[in-house]
């Protein structure tokens, strides 16, 4: 009876009671007819869309909806989560407005392209739920203001487009949000209508990321000058490769006149500056005279912050004094790194020259550990030199002894006057030459031991050597003695 049921039901109506049991949905959205899709990836551009498709597939994972009329992106944009979704591209089409939680639906987006847009204010909230998104492209619209929290939530964001927007002050903003974008590594702010840049804070954050900000109407004055000059010489790469889009040029006019005095014509060397704990410590500025400088604003680059001279603040550790020298107050262990003075100069600097110094903050009892160090291993090294040399010495005398020495032996004399105990006798015997009994007239060396020292005897100590038992271990040298021969006369040592 029941497969009889079965078979009697529709099959339209069978098909969906089994995707309803295994927990599939009713119906899939297929590519609409005015869109490509090509595997993950979905394109509908350049089709005058005022309102997207409804019915787009949810397993993309690039959607291209560039070129089309779109307007406003409302919450309800897209009905279906898009969990796939990781590049979204919106350029060049007329949106000027976006609702809070836009793009909740696509938790997992990377990149999000809505350049050449009507975009004109960046609100609170804007971009909520991109905590992975690492570019956003924003050139080409005409933003004029961008709000606190506008970048909330967008932790991953490393790489910010801005260019080409109405942007007139810097978005110092941006870097300082608590949830805002603390990785950010590259932010153009180029063809905007900047006029004038927080140079020290512009030193702090060049120092992890690259800003672009040619073409922009920037005031060149003795701080930009600085800033421009010490990025020349740090080869900075979005000065250098926009060199002739910046103010201040060489070409440009005379430029600010920022000194009076002061700046010296010399070169620029590398200086290391060391203190003990707790002590001032004074680091000069490279280049620039010890006399006040007037009209010349001075920043430092320290390993944990950038200071500047226009700081009027008794209380802090770092202090830029009116000639451009800094002083460390209560210098710590933690103050020791790389320094670099930051002031107009209007040079060129070569290869070798260079505008940091080195401070080095440690304890006296670790400088005379180093230093007794140091002395101890110059002690050692001359100790070894001098026994070296006292055994090469030694070395050359004895072969100047035993070469050079003439033989002074006579054929019946079986003492030697003049020799100490223990001497070498270093002569040939005439008596071998003569029997032909020797194959050679070498020298031969034998040690001689001397006698017990006698009181009636002023002179030499005769040696006494019992010749029978001279084995070969008492040979130092024998023209044509044989292993294991043994000398019988004691007239062959004479």
């Amino acid at each position: 009876m029941i497969q009889r049921r079965i078979h009697r039901c529709n099959p339209a109506t069978a098909a969906l009671l089994l995707h309803l049991c295994l927990n599939f949905p009713p119906s899939v959205a297929t590519c609409p007819p005015y869109c490509l899709c090509a595997s993950d990836i979905i394109s509908c551009s350049g089709r005058n869309l005022s309102v997207l498709p409804f019915d787009l597939p949810s397993y993309a994972t690039r959607l291209d909806l560039s070129h089309n009329a779109v307007t406003a992106l409302p919450t309800d944009w897209i009905p279906e989560p898009f969990d796939r979704l990781a590049t979204l591209v919106l350029s060049r089409n007329s949106i000027s407005r976006i609702e809070v939680n836009a793009f909740t639906v696509m938790p997992h987006l990377l990149h999000l392209d809505l350049s050449s847009n009507r975009l004109t204010v960046l609100n609170l909230s804007l971009f909520t739920g991109l905590n992975e998104l690492k570019e956003l492209l924003l050139f080409d619209n005409q933003i004029v203001q961008i709000n606190p929290g506008a970048f909330s939530d967008l932790y991953s964001l490393q790489r910010l487009y801005l260019s080409g927007n109405r942007l007139t002050a810097f978005p110092v903003g941006l870097y300082c949000e608590h949830e805002g974008p603390l990785n950010l590594t590259f932010l153009d702010l180029s063809y905007n209508n900047l006029s004038k840049v927080p140079v020290q804070s512009m030193l702090s954050l060049t120092r992890q990321g690259a800003i672009y900000l040619q073409e922009n109407p920037l005031v060149c004055d003795c701080a930009l000058l600085a800033l421009l000059e010490y990025w020349m010489w740090k080869q900075y790469r979005p000065l250098v490769d926009f060199r002739g889009e910046y103010p201040c040029r060489d070409d440009s006019g005379p430029g600010p006149i920022c000194s009076q005095h002061g700046v010296l014509d010399m070169p620029l060397e590398s200086q290391t500056y060391q203190e003990v704990p707790g002590k001032w410590l004074s680091v000069p500025c490279p280049g620039l005279a010890s006399s006040d400088q007037q009209g010349l604003e001075v920043f430092w680059v320290t390993p944990r912050t950038v200071v500047n001279s226009s700081t009027k603040d008794p209380s802090s550790e770092l202090i830029v004094l009116p000639s451009g020298t800094l002083e460390i107050r209560g210098a710590l262990m933690e103050d020791s790194g790389t320094y670099g003075c930051v002031a107009a100069r209007r040079r060129h600097y070569d290869t070798y020259e260079s505008v940091e110094v080195n401070v080095v903050v440690r304890n006296l009892g670790t400088a005379s550990t180093s230093g007794l160090a140091y002395h101890s291993g110059a002690e050692h090294f001359t100790t070894a030199f001098t026994t070296l040399a006292s055994c090469v010495v030694s070395i050359i005398l004895v072969l100047l002894y035993l070469y050079l020495t003439p033989c002074r032996c006579k054929e019946n004399q079986v003492g030697l006057r003049g020799c100490g105990g223990g001497a070498i006798v270093l002569c040939s015997d005439p008596r071998d030459i003569q029997s032909g009994q020797r194959r050679s007239n070498g020298r031969r060396v034998a040690f001689l031991v001397p006698q017990a020292e006698d009181s009636d005897i002023g002179g030499c100590k005769t040696p006494i050597i019992n010749s029978g038992h001279v084995a070969r271990e008492g040979i130092l040298k024998s023209g044509s003695r044989t292993v294991g021969q043994t000398l019988t006369d004691q007239a062959h040592l004479a």
